[in-house]
């Protein structure tokens, strides 16, 4: 299963840092499963969502350079409020460094009402198929021209 959770890119500012949305509504499918009665967003889909803002940073910095961007390591990863449906949370990311693929960020989620819901340090990791398995060039262009028009969506005002 593959979850887009970013709901709206807010700011970027390239190479440095990036701003995005997450609007948690009662109509997610895992809700239904984590905590029954007590619904809230679990802490590995709080962390994908700095791992996907992460992932656009990279994205709109380097001109969509890589078809294929993976989490590497995360560090020091540390859960505070909930993060229950009809909340928002403000996701932003920071790079601290990007070095032949390998790129570093902080990263915190908080809620509407200012509560930190997650924080912590992870590495992601970028490349293109074809450097991996010669002949898939074509494959990594229409992964790239999927994700252009998934940013058209989410920068939409």
């Amino acid at each position: 299963m593959r979850f887009n959770l970013i709901d709206r890119i807010v700011t970027v500012e390239a190479s440095k840092s990036l701003t995005a949305w997450k609007n948690l509504t009662l109509g997610e499918e895992y809700l239904g499963d984590h905590f029954p009665g007590f619904p809230v967003m679990p802490g590995v889909l709080m962390l994908h969502t700095l791992v996907e803002a992460g992932a656009w940073l990279l994205r709109l910095s380097s001109n969509y350079s890589h078809s294929v961007v993976v989490l590497r390591e995360a560090k020091n990863i540390k859960y505070g409020t909930f993060m229950e449906p009809g909340r928002r949370m403000t996701v932003q990311v920071e790079l601290v460094e990007n070095q032949n693929g390998r790129a570093t960020f902080k990263g915190k989620g908080e809620t509407s009402t200012g509560g930190t819901t997650v924080s912590g340090r992870f590495t992601l990791f970028q490349y293109n198929l074809a450097d991996k398995t010669k002949g898939l060039e074509a494959v990594d262009a229409r992964i790239i021209a999927d994700l252009k028009q998934q940013e058209l969506l989410l920068r939409m005002n």
